[in-house]
């Protein structure tokens, strides 16, 4: 890393190296204080991998990750891999002294996410869990109304994920393989929404949870819901399927207070509903002081998906260079990591048919 630039090595290059790529290109263009310079790209495959290369302008292309660990012109290392390889890459390149972003789930388990976690601390390194849900300016918003008090006194909060591709999904996908993933739509969607339910409301204490696999011979999970209780007492609810038609990427949530409410859904992706004591007004979340709009276009001017990744990687930059901490806005591994334990929780509540606590180490 010099005065002004950083090099970032990748592993991954299908959804997620594609998400990372694209930000990492923007954020050359952006007001940033670390310039990303692409220095390399990993994966298993060396024909994907260097046609990713050559598409997103990676110096170069390599099939083992261990090389980019070794590399010293990376100082950023960006794991957009499977599950199963999160932990190894992730630690070594930690140990090496690079800062780390890691896709969600953080870990295989509890056990290994929190071994990534207090990795990270010790190396003293930044670290930043995936959730890049926490970038949408619409959510940061909901965020501060909370925290100003705006909504009073919290009494409910609900969210849900749901996606439809999973029926007609090709079966040999690495997220239909537990030894990849772990888990199915619990991990995959619903990690998101315990994600934001932190986020939002704060630690999840305990919970009562189903999951069922629906579509035959298959070895994952396909839908989950669950009731789950907040420190503070609140109760609420999520749910996350990859099964239900007609949602292509609805990743909802409600937040209801003594004096109003929030609620939001990413297929509307710019717009946060604000409710008074009597009803919701729409509010489109573009204006100059909006959370992120300084990166972007005047007022009215939407925002999409990927663009969540580059406000991500822009807030790990500017974390890296000293100028705030990755919390509590970035999801940090210690994040990703009681995500998980709410996540094992749940798997708990489904076997044993009882609520559960969420352990926490």
């Amino acid at each position: 890393m010099t005065a002004d630039r950083i090099g970032v090595g990748m592993l991954g290059y299908a959804f997620m190296g594609k998400a990372h790529s694209r930000a990492l290109l923007a954020l050359r263009h952006l007001d940033v204080p670390l310039r990303p310079e692409l220095v390399s790209i990993s994966g298993r495959d060396a024909r994907a991998v260097e046609e990713a290369r050559a598409r997103w302008g990676w110096a170069e292309a390599t099939t083992d990750w261990r090389e980019q660990v070794a590399d010293e012109r990376i100082g950023l290392f960006v794991n957009g891999g499977p599950n199963a390889v999160h932990a190894e890459p992730t630690i070594a390149a930690a140990r090496a002294g690079k800062h780390v972003l890691c896709e969600k789930p953080l870990g295989m388990s509890a056990a290994e996410s929190h071994e990534m976690w207090q990795a990270a601390e010790r190396a003293g390194v930044r670290h930043l869990c995936g959730f890049n849900y926490r970038f949408v300016p619409a959510v940061r918003l909901a965020r501060e109304l909370l925290e100003a008090g705006e909504l009073g006194e919290v009494v409910h909060f609900r969210a849900r994920y749901l996606q439809s591709w999973g029926w007609d999904a090709d079966a040999s996908l690495w997220r239909f393989d537990p030894a990849q993933a772990g888990t199915g739509a619990l991990g995959d969607l619903g990690t998101h929404v315990v994600g934001l339910a932190r986020y939002l409301v704060g630690e999840i204490v305990s919970v009562s949870a189903r999951v069922r696999t629906i579509v035959p011979d298959r070895a994952v999970d396909d839908h989950v819901v669950a009731t789950i209780e907040f420190e503070n007492g609140l109760l609420g609810t999520v749910e996350a399927s990859r099964l239900a038609r007609g949602r292509i990427n609805s990743n909802a949530f409600e937040v209801n207070g003594s004096k109003g409410s929030l609620a939001f859904d990413v297929e509307r992706l710019n717009e946060l509903e604000v409710a008074d004591t009597k009803s919701f007004r729409r509010v489109l979340v573009t204006e100059p002081e909006h959370p992120f709009m300084r990166h972007w276009w005047p007022p009215g001017h939407i925002l999409g998906w990927g663009d969540t990744f580059t406000h991500q990687l822009a807030h790990l930059l500017e974390a890296i260079a000293g100028e705030h901490d990755v919390a509590p806005h970035g999801a940090t591994f210690e994040d990703g990591y009681r995500c998980d334990e709410v996540v094992e929780a749940m798997l708990r509540s489904a076997e044993s048919g009882r609520s559960e606590a969420v352990a926490s180490r």
